[in-house]
């Protein structure tokens, strides 16, 4: 498909910079065939029926933007990398800006406030391994728990582009950007429809009768890039890593044997569930990438409905809900989201597909 049909026009004005306050506050628009419902993330108990299976992300964000200096002979040049994927217990690919002050070879140590690099505390080391153009491979001189240790000593939220474009990291974001349900470490995006989610809003699911059940996938820098490509055909997926416990693909399993249906807490969800699933719609054990690219025509096979937030124009993102509840109705959808004001993005409002 051409990706221009997924474009649309978002005023700058509805980029949330901060989340709602409390989480569950936040607005969001049910969307069923062709019709609108304006109503908040707190109701969504109220479209739940009990037997249904709520699937919770469990990844947690890692503080995964680092800032250092690099070394080369007795020069110095200031670099910022954003983590994105780890290969090895002490291997770490990254995007880096300005990445054409970096070069295979390079020694970059992140901590360091001095040019001198005389000081030793509080920094860590990473030779880089290779460079293609603005993503690199590092390899630090720590590895595995003392690797994560300093990593989360020396971080920042990664918060994306929309809005560390606007305002700088702060330490409220230390705990706006991580869900309640963040168990796993890995990921360097939120999960961001899990933003919402509160202890008593789940108390009221589980009254209900819903069961919250949790999956891995650990969300990658690439879920923020714009489809560059003309067609979809032609755009290259980023992979992710995730996981599905056999236990709870034979739970979501029988939810659906029972009548029940899955409801996927966000697009992450979503695509993990679906890698999971075979064509009989029968979820299995996973573990390991995945790449899949949902767009229009795709034969959902694990999920039901879907709570997201709402995305970029030409995401994949956005493709994926095109597929989920059709074209022409998300777009409906967002322009009433427009124009009724909600909140767009990973601190904004959110959007209940029932297909």
């Amino acid at each position: 498909m051409r990706v221009d049909l997924f474009d649309f026009e978002l005023p700058a004005e509805r980029i949330a910079l901060r989340p709602a306050e409390p989480r569950d506050s936040a607005r969001m628009l049910v969307v069923r065939g062709d019709a609108v419902e304006d109503r908040v993330i707190r109701d969504l108990p109220d479209f739940l029926r009990p037997g249904d299976a709520l699937v919770v992300n469990d990844t947690r964000v890692i503080p995964a933007r680092l800032t250092g200096l690099r070394a080369r002979n007795e020069n110095f040049a200031r670099v910022e990398v954003t983590l994105v994927k780890r290969e090895g217990s002490n291997r770490w690919r990254a995007l880096a800006r300005p990445a054409k002050r970096i070069a295979p070879g390079d020694r970059i140590r992140f901590g360091e406030t001095s040019e001198s690099m005389a000081c030793l505390l509080a920094a860590l080391d990473a030779d880089v391994l290779e460079r293609n153009e603005g993503e690199i491979l590092l390899s630090f001189h720590l590895d595995g728990a003392a690797l994560d240790e300093a990593i989360e000593r020396l971080g920042h939220m990664p918060l994306p582009p929309y809005i560390a474009a606007r305002r700088a990291d702060d330490d409220r974001d230390n705990s706006d950007y991580q869900t309640m349900f963040a168990r796993e470490a890995g990921a360097v995006a939120a999960p961001t429809a899990g933003l919402h989610f509160t202890p008593g809003l789940i108390a009221s699911i589980e009254e209900r009768g819903v069961a919250v059940h949790r999956v891995t996938l650990h969300v990658g820098a690439g879920t923020f890039l714009p489809v560059k490509a003309d067609d979809t055909e032609a755009h290259v997926m980023h992979s992710e890593w995730g996981s599905v416990s056999a236990q709870t693909a034979a739970a979501l399993n029988a939810v659906r044997e029972k009548g029940g249906r899955i409801v996927a807490v966000g697009t992450t969800a979503l695509r993990i569930l679906e890698s999971a699933a075979s064509e009989d719609r029968r979820i299995k054990a996973f573990s390991g990438d995945t790449s899949i690219f949902i767009t229009p025509g795709y034969a959902f096979r694990a999920v039901d409905a879907l709570v997201t937030n709402f995305h970029l124009p030409r995401s994949t993102l956005f493709m994926l809900v095109s597929a989920f509840s059709g074209l022409e109705t998300m777009k409906r959808a967002y322009a009433h989201a427009i124009a009724s004001e909600y909140r767009f993005y990973s601190y904004g409002d959110a959007c209940l597909l029932l297909r």
